[in-house]
């Protein structure tokens, strides 16, 4: 049974990849025939049709197997000078590295911070704007998740309890000093990664954490997400959405969750606006109206880059995060010890929604506040966001404008308790956190 089932799963991988491999030849080939140089003698616009639509399909389905580059630009210094970021590992792991954003010719910023990139389908340069933008006043690292389908099975497991061990090792590694800020998926982990480190290592806690837009406790508010999960058994997700990775890659007989079936779930949730999107830029194209740099690349260079997951970290994940709610009931374990958040005493936490967040819907992430029952109420800080989506809260105008001067305000509170600071903004509000219940806190948040 087991053959039989990683035989299948090897040939569905392979099939997916060939029907991406076969539209991408489709598509250069519709562009050669297209740009023709005989075929500008007709004054048929077929053939532009033709080209565009080949420039379009062999360029999307090419940028699903390519990891996009970090691209940072330089950092301008106050007095005018251009500062050249590198990118530099600081740990190798087989799963992940924790990567430094080296800029050239400065020395060292005195806030901290640690972006904790999510491991949800996309690589972490989903977070280059987050990290373009909080360069120039802080000292920035992440972690750089790998793609399952490279890394060889003599490597061993990888799920949710390892994930939680690594962010223990990155933190401890950088220092208390160090500013925690966890985008989406991973704010649970980090949340019971530094319980562990209060609980093991109390002077390695992190200075603060901040939680953007995290799944905390999924049924605080339902989304099409979390009802997903809720929908569907172990047993299906299983046999589902789990295959072996084929021969062509270094991680071949790996069980992963592969990335091109993450594509097609994402696109499916919005297939009216992704399928305007396209049309759209064939049309641009033909009228030779778009550019290399347009919007529609920049965005779809990074959305269409996918990556494996492994496929014990999204079982472990739907099972014990979502379906169990183990770290918001405050049961979560790693290697049989239990995680008690309510050891987290020295670390202030801040989280932050947005009201139009159609992922992780307001009221998930808050629910980290009420969980932290050793942080005083005066450390703890909640941020909601109007008329922002899911990646408007870290990476679009809302975050830019409103949410990244307040975390930089956060963070600074935390570096110098005492004595009045010149604010970018008038800050969040404490939450008095003892006082009022869980669904209480919610139904205000909601209004």
């Amino acid at each position: 049974m087991t053959t039989y089932k990683g035989l299948r799963g090897i040939i569905s991988y392979d099939a997916m990849e060939t029907i991406r491999n076969t539209n991408e030849w489709m598509g250069a080939s519709a562009r050669a025939l297209g740009s023709y140089p005989a075929f500008a003698l007709l004054p048929n616009p077929v053939f532009k049709l033709m080209s565009a639509w080949g420039r379009v399909t062999e360029r999307s389905f090419a940028r699903m197997v390519i990891k996009p580059d970090w691209e940072i630009p330089p950092v301008v210094s106050e007095d005018g000078q251009d500062h050249v970021v590198y990118v530099e590992p600081v740990l190798r792991r087989p799963f992940g590295d924790l990567v430094h954003f080296r800029v050239a010719r400065r020395d060292p910023v005195a806030r901290k911070v640690l972006l904790v990139a999510p491991m949800s389908g996309h690589y972490a340069t989903l977070l280059r704007t987050t990290v373009t933008s909080l360069l120039p006043d802080c000292e920035v690292y992440v972690t750089d998740w790998h793609n399952a389908r490279d890394i060889p099975v003599s490597c061993g497991k990888f799920d949710i309890e390892d994930y939680t061990q690594y962010l223990v090792d990155f933190i401890r590694h950088l220092g208390p000093d160090t500013n925690v800020v966890a985008v989406c998926q991973p704010a649970p982990l980090a949340l019971a990664a530094t319980a562990m480190l209060a609980e093991e290592d109390p002077k390695a806690q992190p200075r603060s954490l901040i939680l953007i837009g995290g799944p905390i406790d999924p049924d605080a508010a339902a989304t099409e997400v979390t009802d997903f999960g809720n929908r569907m058994t172990m047993g299906e997700l299983d046999y589902l959405m789990i295959q072996q990775v084929g021969f062509k890659y270094r991680g071949a007989g790996r069980m992963v969750y592969p990335g091109l079936a993450q594509l097609s779930s994402f696109i499916t949730m919005n297939a009216e606006t992704h399928a305007k999107a396209f049309l759209d830029k064939i049309f641009a194209e033909a009228r030779g109206e778009a550019s290399e740099g347009d919007r529609h690349n920049t965005f779809y260079d990074e959305y269409l880059a996918v990556m494996d997951m492994t496929a014990e970290f999204y079982l472990s994940t739907v099972e014990r995060i979502f379906k169990g709610l183990e770290i918001a009931q405050n049961r979560f374990t790693v290697n049989g010890k239990p995680v008690d958040l309510g050891k987290i005493t020295q670390t202030a936490v801040m989280t932050v929604e947005g009201a139009n967040d159609d992922i992780s819907a307001p009221g998930q992430c808050v629910a980290a506040l009420g969980l932290c029952t050793g942080v005083p109420d005066s450390r703890k800080t909640q941020h909601l966001e109007p008329g922002a989506g899911h990646y408007g809260i870290f990476a679009g105008k809302s975050w830019r404008l409103n949410i990244r001067p307040l975390v930089l305000d956060f963070i600074d509170d935390q570096m110098h308790p005492a004595g009045p600071r010149k604010r970018r903004r008038g800050g969040a509000a404490p939450v008095d956190c003892g006082a009022t219940t869980l669904s209480e806190r919610d139904s205000k948040i909601a209004v």
